[in-house]
């Protein structure tokens, strides 16, 4: 088989699993927008459900990283734009670990800390923008092997995302200064809407990376 061959197959199956992970990325971040409700609801039982799924999905996202850095140490100096594909597998890991520590800050805060002013509320829509990120990630990998140009320009629209992720990420902070007076659940909150923002940088990292991927392909 030529060399050509075993490149265009390695980035077919790196790609695949990249599309593995994001897939499950998205079902956890999903899992994340929806446990301020529960806390507020109290069902106990359902948040630590609810943690036990994003901690699996993070130690799924790891193993098919793993995967991916096993498949393209075979092919080895034969395919291009391995370093990137790497940085992409490893970015969303990080995306995954985000997850699973804001969940668990999340977990520790009381609910008549998220019912003050209504920033459960708050707290739920700014990690909705992230969900509406990842999902534009999802489709963005989706496009990478039928329409490389339409990729870059789901990329450009996760750019659009982060910026309201931005803006909202500086209200929710000022909001949670001027509203929380106890020192442990201002300190929680507070890693918890720095966490949602740092999570988006890297959303819009790995959308960078599927721009280079898009332009090599």
């Amino acid at each position: 088989m030529y060399s050509g061959e075993l490149e265009v197959q390695a980035k077919r199956k790196a790609l695949a699993v990249l599309q593995d992970e994001i897939n499950r990325i998205l079902n956890s971040v999903r899992d994340l927008s929806v446990l301020p409700a529960l806390i507020i609801k109290g069902d106990k039982d359902e948040v630590k459900a609810s943690l036990e799924r994003m901690r699996s999905t993070e130690d799924e996202v790891e193993a098919l990283r793993r995967k991916i850095t096993r498949e393209i140490a075979e092919v080895g100096g034969l395919m291009m734009n391995r370093e990137n594909i790497l940085h992409t597998a490893y970015t969303m890991d990080e995306i995954a670990g985000f997850i699973t520590g804001i969940a668990f800050k999340l977990s520790n805060i009381k609910a008549a800390t998220l019912k003050k002013s209504k920033l459960d509320k708050d707290l739920t829509e700014l990690i909705n923008l992230v969900v509406d990120e990842i999902y534009k990630l999802n489709e963005i990998v989706r496009a990478l092997n039928t329409n490389p140009s339409g990729a870059i320009e789901l990329a450009h629209e996760t750019q659009k995302i982060e910026r309201n992720i931005d803006d909202k990420y500086r209200d929710m902070t000022i909001k949670v200064l001027d509203e929380i007076t106890v020192t442990k659940e201002l300190l929680l909150l507070k890693d918890i809407v720095s966490g949602v923002e740092e999570m988006a940088d890297k959303c819009l990292e790995v959308a960078d990376s599927f721009i280079s991927l898009a332009l090599s392909l």
